[in-house]
């Protein structure tokens, strides 16, 4: 089943290459698409697509991140699916 997740990462988790390790795990899991970006208050947010097990698995990927990030606590919320995602890119601003 094909669903959509948001996903909200504290902790120390910016200047850690969260972003870009959040990019090659979908890619190494595989048919995920959406953005990760950092927010303004120093955490992550990642807006994924894709079949439930495979996006059950990025979240498991955000509770620890990287090497090098702290992740103190994960927030997230299941929706929707919608498939109005290519593919899976980082954000670089909240445009």
């Amino acid at each position: 089943m094909r669903s959509r997740l948001h996903i909200t990462v504290f902790g120390d988790v910016q200047g850690v290459f969260f972003r870009a390790g959040a990019q090659d795990e979908a890619g190494r899991i595989g048919g995920i698409t959406g953005w990760v970006r950092n927010t303004p208050d120093g955490g992550v947010e990642v807006l994924a697509e894709g079949e439930k097990e495979k996006l059950e698995a990025l979240l498991e990927w955000c509770g620890h991140g990287p090497a090098g990030a702290v992740v103190e606590k994960v927030e997230h919320e299941w929706l929707d699916f919608k498939g109005e995602f290519k593919d899976f890119r980082v954000r670089y601003s909240e445009g």
